[in-house]
């Protein structure tokens, strides 16, 4: 008698390859639904499933993981995991992986597109232009701040931080400093042109600031209304790291009484909820988590956790574990 084929939950609507892939290996019970599954409905279709092919939004928490005693792999396709209780699934042996790597280009890309595009007000012109104000040209028309050869702050500066410092650096012969919690070696700063600096010193520095850290609890509100307080009033702040690291809160009021000139914001803390406050000031530009949305690399990302999915459970060597103790 043919063995019985272990099951997998794809918890999000995805490309219907990645599926058909998964299906030459397991019984394949695929989520076909834009809004994504409560945590409820999350154990409940994981009940007699080995693995987990997830996005960033899915809670993987201890209470999850008692509910679901068969579960052995957690996939995610996102490059940030602090949706994962990744101690959690180490003490289950449940292996977590993520997906680094094959999206550092693309949300660099977007990165310094929305840095730009907040430094020259060009969302705020347009809801102006489309509300039908354009009736003659003056010289201070929605005047903004240049990108060139101005001071570039990174705060993170990982695959996609060391991504960006090299648009500005070679692409717009900007100045480019950073702060991480570990510094580059030097060789890996002079690749990159940055200059390391502390945290306050970035802040008082930077033109425009691009906050890519991860978000932990020690990135909780890193940057709050004392750290808005120190930068320059002609700066910009772009946020393409996780919601929670920026207090939108203070942001708002920052961005009302103009202490800094403007925002680029893709992430929010409680996403998709967005701080009303932001909403009613117009220096700021908002996008709804989309840094990585290429679909080439969105495919990528996907293909990438079905290979760290059938690797996880078919004996193999997933590509990028978060806790490859969980199965030592």
């Amino acid at each position: 008698m043919a063995q019985e084929r272990q099951r997998v939950l794809v918890a999000r609507r995805l490309f219907p390859e990645i599926s058909e892939r998964l299906a030459e290996y397991f019984e394949v019970d695929a989520h076909q639904l834009t809004e994504p599954l409560s945590a409820e409905e999350l154990a409940e279709r994981l009940q007699g499933c080995a693995g987990a092919l997830i996005t960033g939004t899915e809670r993987i928490d201890a209470a999850l993981l008692a509910a679901c005693p068969q579960l052995r792999a957690v996939c995610s396709m996102a490059v940030g995991f602090n949706n994962i209780d990744v101690p959690a699934c180490t003490a289950r042996r449940v292996l977590a992986t993520n997906a680094p790597g094959v999206l550092t280009e693309t949300t660099a890309d977007f990165g310094f597109a929305l840095m730009m595009a907040t430094a020259r007000r060009m969302a705020e012109s347009e809801h102006w232009l489309r509300a039908g104000h354009w009736k003659q040209w003056s010289y201070d028309l929605f005047a903004g701040s240049d990108v060139h050869g101005a001071t570039l702050g990174i705060l993170g500066m990982g695959r996609i931080g060391q991504a960006i410092a090299k648009r500005g650096a070679l692409g717009f012969d900007m100045k480019v400093a950073y702060h991480n919690r570990s510094r580059l070696s030097q060789a890996d700063e002079a690749a990159v042109g940055a200059r390391y600096l502390s945290l306050h010193d970035l802040l008082r520095q930077a033109d425009h600031l691009v906050i890519v850290v991860p978000y932990t609890p020690q990135t909780h509100h890193l940057i709050g209304a004392n750290e808005l307080a120190l930068m320059k009033p002609t700066a910009t702040l772009t946020n393409i790291a996780r919601g929670g690291v920026v207090d939108d809160a203070a942001l708002a009021a920052a961005l009302r009484e103009r202490r800094i000139a403007a925002a680029g914001l893709d992430v929010f803390e409680g996403e998709p909820t967005v701080h009303p406050g932001l909403l009613t000031v117009p220096n700021v530009v908002l996008t709804p988590h989309i840094a990585s949305a290429s679909l080439p690399t969105r495919r990528a990302m996907a293909e990438l956790a079905a290979s760290n999915l059938i690797a996880a459970l078919t004996g193999g060597q997933p590509p990028t574990p978060l806790n490859p103790e969980a199965v030592a």
